[in-house]
């Protein structure tokens, strides 16, 4: 019962990652020590567990994907998604620096952890780093499309977001809001799930969910065999991809808005259409309704903290309790002998 809920809280704090665009869910999976037998326990649903299931074998069945390990996690993540999507929403919409600053630390943390888990830094292996570093900065410099309910689109959505939820460093909400899909699943629709509202939410989540099982199902085999045959240079990537992720959340940067061919902001209205707005980006803000937003871009102006502001003070007191967190994590997880360094390969 003990494992149960630990692994719980795992998942617990990989769904939190997730909804945060920008942080990885497979960072924490990573930094947990869990990452490994996860990808090991998905890429075993498979033909042989399903013919297992069919001949009624279902201890058998379960044994083989580790389905109480994959229990443990799933209703952590859903528990943590669903409570969480409203109070990260609020927190985004009043104190933006404050949550990216509290990932910020969280993430930098992280990135010591992972780089240790190569047992040898050879030149490929360095150079793997630097490609996935330099990939995770490029994303930042991406437009992000415009928002589409057309149920193919939410299903490769499901699928590409799930992809980069399950590779640490890579973040499946910074795809999703490339996407332009980010507000549409992982806020309005999983509220409108926690609320009750199932003919909204479930058009929405149904579609990106086939999606997610999909790309899943394929992942899991392609990282499994990775990790099996090229440990270090997989390793090596993905402590590439975890460093160059911090120039996504970085706290002191600005969000550019999208603008119309005349300049103007576009804003997405309750109704869920984009309009054209005239003013500056501070009036627009000053006048949208509550269920309305501003369309990001992109991000640019990345800037330094101002030492004499009192709320840059308390961004660098999030970022410092982020950075804590995780070092106390890693540190709860060596003491109970959870997170062990893998073995060279063979």
């Amino acid at each position: 019962m003990r494992e149960f809920v630990m692994t719980a809280l795992k998942g617990f704090a990989m769904g939190a990652a997730n909804v945060i665009p920008g942080v990885s869910g497979g960072t924490i999976a990573f930094i947990t020590g869990i990452y490994e037998r996860l990808i090991s326990a998905l890429k075993n649903f498979d033909v042989a567990t399903v013919r297992l299931l069919l001949q009624g074998k279902l201890a058998e069945a379960a044994a083989k994907v580790d389905l109480l390990f994959l229990l443990a996690l799933g209703v952590g993540a859903v528990v943590s998604i669903v409570t969480l999507a409203k109070v990260l929403g609020w927190g985004f919409a009043n104190h933006p620096v404050l949550v990216w600053a509290f990932f910020f630390g969280l993430i930098a943390a992280s990135i010591p952890l992972v780089g240790k888990m190569v047992t040898r830094w050879s030149p490929l292996v360095i150079v793997l780093g630097v490609v996935g570093c330099a990939l995770a900065v490029s994303l930042v410099f991406l437009t992000p499309a415009q928002e589409s309910t057309h149920p193919v689109y939410l299903g490769l959505c499901g699928v590409v977001a799930m992809c980069s939820m399950i590779i640490p460093g890579l973040s499946g909400s910074f795809v999703l809001v490339l996407m332009g899909n980010y507000k549409l699943i992982m806020l309005d629709s999983v509220s409108a799930l926690s609320g009750l509202q199932l003919g909204e939410a479930l058009p929405i989540l149904i579609p990106v969910g086939i999606g997610a099982v999909v790309g899943l199902i394929v992942l899991s085999r392609v990282l499994n065999w990775l990790f099996k045959n090229y440990h270090n240079e997989a390793v090596g990537l993905i402590t590439g991809f975890v460093l160059g992720s911090l120039a996504v959340i970085w706290p002191w940067k600005e969000e550019l808005p999208k603008r119309d061919l005349e300049g103007l902001v576009v804003v997405k209205t309750a109704e869920r259409t984009l309009e054209s707005r005239p003013g500056t980006l501070a009036q627009v803000k000053e006048n949208l309704s509550e269920d309305e937003e501003i369309i990001v871009a992109g991000y640019g102006n990345w800037s330094l903290p101002q030492l004499d502001r009192a709320a840059d003070w308390a961004a660098f007191a999030a970022m410092v309790a982020g950075a804590l967190l995780i070092v106390g994590v890693e540190w709860s997880a060596r003491r109970g002998g959870q997170l062990p360094l893998p073995d060279p390969p063979q």
